[in-house]
């Protein structure tokens, strides 16, 4: 099987998400992003101890990506129900209550396994994140292991450095000078 590459058309995507919390049945699709930048953050699971610390992070920022015409959906492969349940535990009591992007839930393992960041052995996801541009081409791509969370502000530098359309050095931050 072919994962997602970089500089090639995303995979396409289409799961139940949370953007419904009373019915639980609106669905978030690659389509959905079309002419927008969307960053997929996959995480391991609900209810851990890693995973609510980078996903709030990411929504205590979610204007940032706003701000750069960026939307964000966080996928694991557990189910809505579970999203929804978590998304009710309060932040100091290791939850995600009051996040301002949807859950996707990937209970089928098709879009974690397209990306290839399926763990096979567990059937949870590893730390993968995903920047698709507009046009729908996958544009960065970085996998972790389980135990580590992303930087925000490498993740808004790399989004911002992408959105410049030139060749940023190593180190670039906004404002300097692209070769």
């Amino acid at each position: 099987m072919s994962f997602a590459k970089v500089g090639e058309q995303a995979p396409d995507f289409n799961m139940l998400s949370t953007k419904d919390l009373k019915t639980l049945s609106a669905r978030v699709s690659k389509a959905d992003f079309e002419g927008q930048w969307a960053v997929l953050v996959f995480y391991p699971l609900d209810f851990t101890f890693v995973c609510p610390t980078e996903l709030t992070a990411i929504s205590d920022r979610i204007e940032e990506f706003t701000d750069r015409n960026a939307a964000v959906i966080g996928v694991s492969t557990d189910s809505v129900h579970s999203h929804k349940a978590w998304l009710k535990v309060p932040r100091d009591e290791n939850g995600v209550a009051g996040l301002a992007y949807p859950l996707a839930s990937d209970n089928t393992h098709e879009v974690s396994r397209a990306y290839g960041v399926l763990k096979e052995d567990e059937g949870i996801a590893y730390r993968g994140l995903f920047i698709i541009g507009p046009d729908g081409t996958l544009e960065y791509s970085v996998v972790q292991n389980l135990n580590t969370g992303r930087s925000v502000d490498e993740v808004l530098r790399v989004l911002d450095a992408l959105q410049t359309g030139g060749l940023c050095p190593a180190n670039w931050r906004p404002g300097q000078s692209t070769l």
